[in-house]
């Protein structure tokens, strides 16, 4: 099944409207890129990858979700969201107040093996599944593991002065770009001391960092797709695999090859549940 790689408001379901504190669904993606413009849901809203690597943008900055992992989307919160090569993923939408100690910023967060079944059984449910049920008793106990399920530092922040989005637009345009911290101050009319102390206040990342963080979240793209740990080290402008691996190392604890397997571990869901396109709920 194949989706359109762009969509239209008119087009989607009404997921804000569904009578129930949380609904769940299932998608498959077998495009070889999608995106969707930046858009709100007054729910919030957890996207969950199966297979494939998710990008959730605010304005705020740049969420990576990896395989086995989610990014939380708070209710109102407009952003734009995006696939590399094939995905498969599950959406659930839930209505303010239904948990306490829910994430009120968007962030990536680790999906348990318990927290992924109870993900999974959820989108089996009927939209309107029967209140004060077994349903509604799974749905109390996913939220529970919803709340503490650990953020993963996968979030690229981004800048709002413009002079210093400025820089981080070029950077994500071309992030082998190795010009050292003074220079790009003085390319974007600022000291380097200001420069720093102006990062520092509004992302809370040194550049060192901030750039480090690029790369991690750019090879997370380009690993999951299948380009190779040399060829993805050369395009973001390290000598050898040697220097990439251990950067990626400093930056998650763990080397890619191993990162990447401990999230593709997981066996494909085999549920007889129906399948949506994204075309019918904005993501």
């Amino acid at each position: 099944m194949s989706v359109p790689t762009s969509l239209e408001l008119s087009d989607s379901r009404d997921v804000d409207s569904i009578p129930r504190a949380v609904s769940a669904l299932s998608a498959s993606m077998v495009s070889r890129d999608w995106e969707y413009a930046r858009h709100q849901h007054r729910k919030a809203q957890l996207l969950y990858s199966v297979r494939g690597v998710l990008n959730c943008e605010t304005e705020e900055g740049v969420w990576i979700v990896p395989p086995q992992c989610a990014v939380w989307i708070p209710g109102g919160l407009a952003h734009s969201s995006r696939g590399a090569g094939r995905t498969e993923c599950y959406c659930l939408f839930v209505e303010p107040g239904a948990a306490a100690d829910l994430p009120q910023s968007c962030c990536t967060l680790a999906v348990s093996p318990l927290l992924r079944e109870l993900l999974l059984k959820a989108a089996e449910f009927p939209e309107l599944y029967p209140s004060g049920g077994r349903e509604e008793r799974l749905i109390a106990t996913l939220l529970d593991e919803l709340v503490v399920a650990p953020v993963e530092d996968l979030h690229l922040p981004m800048p709002r002065d413009p002079r210093l989005r400025r820089l981080a637009e070029q950077l994500l345009a071309e992030p082998s770009d190795k010009t050292s911290m003074a220079d790009w101050a003085s390319r974007i009319g600022m000291s380097e001391r200001n420069m720093s102390r102006l990062l520092l206040q509004e992302i809370g990342l040194s550049f060192g960092r901030w750039r480090r963080q690029l790369h991690v979240i750019l090879s997370l793209q380009r690993l999951t797709r299948g380009d190779s740990v040399q060829t993805v080290a050369l395009e973001l402008g390290y000598e050898n695999a040697s220097g990439f691996v251990t950067m990626f190392r400093k930056a998650v604890g763990k080397p890619p090859a191993r990162y990447l397997a401990e999230r593709s571990g997981h066996s494909e869901p085999k549920l007889n549940v129906p399948t949506i396109t994204l075309s019918e709920y904005i993501v």
